[in-house]
C-alpha cells in the first residue's frame, strides 16, 4: 500500500509541473527588487544603475542530478516574481536566505530540475503560502544579519535520484571549514550582458576564507562580515551572483555534499572582481533550522 501510494504522489507531483505555464520574462534576480536595495547604504545606491557580471562568474554547467538538493525558488511579490536558489532540507521544508522571501505572498519551489525551462520528468513543481515562510526572528536587511528563512511546502517532497535532502553538520560541529574546497551552485546569469538566467545549474569552486581574511577583504567592516557569516574566495572571478542567493555552499565530505553555507551578499560593484561572497553559517544557526522546520 505504501509503496502504491508513493507512486500515486509522484505522479501527481510530475503532473503538477505539467500544469504550471511559467512565463519566464517575467521572472526576475531577486537583487533587482527594491526591497533587497533598500537595506544598501544611501552612498552605494549608484551603483545599482552599473551593469557588473551576473552569474556563477567562472563556473561550469552542471551534469544532470549532479546537485539533487537544489532549487530554483520563485517567490511571487506584487506584481512580480523573484528568482532565488534554495535546498531541499526534508519532505516538506526547504532552506534559503530571509531576504529571498521577505514580503513574498507565496511562490513556487521547482525541485529536481537540470534545465529550468524545459518539462523534465524529474521536476516537481510545488507552491507554498506566505504562512509557510518563516524568517529569522533577528533578520536585519540593513546588514543582512541573521540572513536565513526556512519554507514549508504545501505538499510532500517525493524523493528520486534528482531529489535528495541536504545534509547539513551536526549539532556538535563546531569546524570553521577554512581551507576546504567551497562550492556555489544556483541558476544565476550567464554572461555580463545577458538578460536572462541560466537554464541549466551552474557552479563554481574555491577555497573557504578565514574570518580574519575575509573581514580584511572587507575593510575589516565588523558590521558586514561576523562569526555568523562564512566567506568563499573570488579568486579567478569565481562566485555566485544575481539569482544565486538563497542557494547552497557546500564542501565535499565522504564523497558527498555538505551543505556549510547559504549564499548571503556580494560586492554590489560586481560578482567577478574577486572580492569574496559571503553566506549565512549553517552550523551558527542548526539550532534555529532544527527548531523551526521538521528535521530532526
Amino acid at each position: 500500500m505504501k509503496t502504491i501510494l508513493l507512486m500515486i504522489l509522484s505522479t501527481l507531483a510530475v503532473a503538477s509541473a505539467e500544469l504550471i505555464n511559467i512565463d519566464w520574462s517575467q521572472v526576475k534576480p531577486i537583487e533587482e527588487f527594491d526591497h533587497y536595495w533598500a537595506r544598501i547604504p544611501k552612498e552605494w545606491q549608484f551603483l545599482r544603475k552599473l551593469t557588473p557580471s551576473r552569474r556563477i562568474t567562472g563556473g561550469w554547467a552542471a551534469a544532470p542530478g549532479q546537485f539533487p538538493y537544489q532549487i530554483a525558488l520563485l517567490s511571487h511579490f506584487a506584481g512580480a516574481t523573484g528568482l532565488c536558489g534554495a535546498t531541499v532540507l526534508t519532505d516538506y521544508y526547504i532552506l534559503t536566505a530571509a531576504h529571498c522571501v521577505q514580503n513574498a505572498q507565496g511562490g513556487i519551489a521547482i525541485i529536481g530540475a537540470h534545465d529550468r525551462t524545459a518539462n523534465e520528468p524529474s521536476q516537481q513543481f510545488l507552491p507554498f503560502e506566505a504562512s509557510g515562510i518563516r524568517i529569522h526572528e533577528g533578520y536585519i536587511p540593513t546588514n543582512m544579519r541573521n540572513d536565513i528563512a526556512v519554507v514549508r511546502m504545501n505538499s510532500l517532497i517525493i524523493f528520486s535520484n534528482r531529489i535528495q535532502p541536504v545534509r547539513i553538520p551536526n549539532s556538535i560541529d563546531t569546524r570553521d571549514f577554512a581551507g576546504l574546497t567551497g562550492t556555489v551552485s544556483g541558476f544565476g546569469r550567464t554572461s555580463d550582458s545577458s538578460t536572462a538566467e541560466s537554464a541549466v545549474i551552474r557552479f563554481a569552486s574555491n577555497p573557504i576564507m578565514a574570518e580574519a581574511d575575509c573581514l580584511a577583504r572587507w575593510d575589516n567592516n565588523a558590521n558586514i562580515i561576523q562569526p555568523q557569516n562564512i566567506c568563499l574566495s573570488g579568486e579567478g572571478g569565481r562566485s555566485p551572483c544575481n539569482g544565486d542567493s538563497g542557494g547552497p555552499l557546500t564542501v565535499a565530505e565522504d564523497g558527498r555534499s555538505l551543505q556549510v553555507g547559504i549564499i548571503s551578499f556580494g560586492s554590489a560593484a560586481g560578482c567577478s572582481i574577486g572580492m569574496p561572497s559571503v553566506h549565512v553559517r549553517i552550523t551558527h544557526f542548526r539550532q534555529w533550522i532544527v527548531d523551526n522546520s521538521d528535521l530532526v
